[in-house]
This record gives C-alpha cells, structure tokens and sequence, in this order.
C-alpha cells in the first residue's frame, strides 16, 4: 500500500474539501507512508444550484462520485453520509464512517434571538422539507422560504434583503470555522435531524479488499452503529431528501436510543417515536420505532 496513489474524490464546496481534509488527517494519522491525493467532481445536485433541493431526485450529489469510482478514476468517495441513497450501489462499499460531528440543525437570524422569540411572520430560508415542517410544526406564523447555496451563501442571505433567517447544520457550521455564527442549535429531541447528519462515509469498490482495509481504521464504531439505524429508519419509510423526515440515534454502552420523524408539509401533524435496542440490533430498534409511526397515521411512501 505505502507505493499506491489513493485519489479522493469529492465536491468542489468549501464544506467538502473541509470534511475531505479531516478524513485526510485521520488517514494520514495512521498511514503516513501512504500517498493521498484529492481530485473535486461536480455532481448533478451542484450543476442545478438554483432548483430546490427536493426536486432534484435521489442521489443528486453522490451520483457523478459514484460513476467515478466505477471508472477507476478515483479510489475514494468522500460523502456526507446524509447525501448517500440507503440502496447500496452495486460494485461499490462504505468500510468507514468516521466520527460523528454535531449533528444539530441550527438557527441563524438577523435578531440573534431564539426561534420562540422570532417576530411574527419572519422569513427563514431552508431547502429542507423536513426543517421546513418541523419549523412551520413549533411556529406557524413563520414565513418558511426555499434556499439554495453553500454555507457562505445562506448565512450571507440570512441577514439579506429576502430572509430573516436560516436552518442549517451545525456540523457545516464548525467545519468552516463559523460555530459563533450559531444563533441557536436545536435540541436534536426538538428539531429532528436528518439521518446521517454530521457524519462521512468512504466509500470505495468492493472488489479493493485492501484499500477498504485501510480504510476501515478510521472508522469509528459508534457513529457507524446510530447512523445505520438512522438510515434503516429512512429505508423502511421509503424515502429520500424529499420526505420530511428525521431520525436521530446514540449510542451508550451497550444501548441504542432512536428518535424518528414524520412530518406532513406544512407541519400541521408530526408523527415522533422513540425506541431503545441493543447495538447488535440497528436494524430492529428501527422497525420498533417504524412500527411505533405507522401506528400513529404516518404514511409510508
């Protein structure tokens, strides 16, 4: 391996090239005779940046990665974990899930106050059907706005002509360096995140047992636990970034607690269930708390 190129593929963004620069520093950390290399690819969700987020369909910014990966030209895909469809790729594998940064949605706004002290009315921007459900759910009155852009792009728009304010991730947020830029971060019991949210996947072709090797010494066991719960919560209620969905898992000892969401669009009903399991059982924790949902009236896609 020490004579191997490994190239990392990843997108063009600020915040991607930061998270591609933090597994970087975990991979060199413990293959220093290893030579890594970052190549950026544009993908289907980045070339459309003006159309919403929810129409753009499965996949939108890991399909391109993906296809290179498939050519051999790159050895790793470097994803946003919440970006990754939950069917698996064929010919393709994810032997890591590296540790779990803050995976809260935050508040910006022009006032520097907490969501329950907006004024009537206010504009806040998110792309996000789940924010926007959860949002309109705790605040009616609000004004819920579609938003496109990076990070540098919405908070600069969250104190603009057109918006009050902004939902984003906090992870986003202490990348770049802009954790002071956080108005509030939202209890994760409160405001559901996304699955997967905070966390990276490498992903790389199943057939390079020794790359997926190397690989998997950074993968941090925890995270990769609640993230696959998270995600079989998605999987069974069959949906992508354009359900409004949430679903928020940790784990403690030998114990998995689980939170999912569903939402109807404007917010007017939210399904929540909460379940605990054994961390062998991902899978089955999430079918508890699937089952717990469905019970209540949620609609499976």
């Amino acid at each position: 391996m020490s004579l191997r190129r490994i190239v990392l593929g990843t997108r063009g963004s600020g915040l991607a090239l930061r998270q591609t620069n933090e597994v970087l520093e975990q991979l060199r950390a413990i293959h220093p005779e290893a030579d890594f290399q970052v190549t950026t690819i544009a993908t289907g969700g980045d070339m459309r940046p003006d159309e919403p987020i929810a129409s753009l369909g499965i996949g939108a910014f890991v399909t391109e990665l993906e296809a290179a990966l498939l050519r051999s030209d790159i050895d790793v895909a470097v994803h946003s974990l919440k970006d990754l469809p939950t069917a698996p790729t064929p010919g393709l594998h994810i032997p890591a899930v590296t540790v779990r940064e803050d995976p809260r949605d935050c508040l910006v706004d022009r006032w520097d106050l907490p969501l329950e002290q907006l004024p009537a009315g206010a504009r806040i921007g998110t792309g996000s059907p789940r924010r926007a459900s959860q949002l309109l759910h705790l605040r009616p009155d609000l004004q819920v706005l579609p938003i496109r852009g990076n990070v540098d792009t919405r908070l600069k728009k969250a104190r603009g002509p057109d918006f009050d304010g902004v939902v984003l991730a906090m992870a986003g947020l202490i990348r770049l360096g802009r954790r002071s830029e956080a108005t509030q971060p939202f209890d994760p019991h409160v405001m559901v995140p996304a699955p997967g949210q905070g966390a990276l996947a490498l992903q790389c072709r199943e057939d390079d047992h020794e790359l997926a090797t190397l690989l998997s010494g950074i993968d941090h066991a925890a995270t990769a636990v609640a993230v696959r719960a998270e995600r079989s919560v998605l999987s069974l209620l069959g949906g992508g970034c354009q359900l409004a969905l949430g679903a928020y898992a940790t784990v403690e000892r030998d114990t998995l607690a689980l939170t999912g969401l569903l939402a109807e669009e404007a917010g007017t009903r939210v399904f929540k269930a909460t379940s605990r399991g054994n961390v062998d059982d991902p899978e089955g924790t999430a079918g508890e708390v699937f089952g717990q949902l469905v019970r209540q009236g949620a609609t499976v896609q």
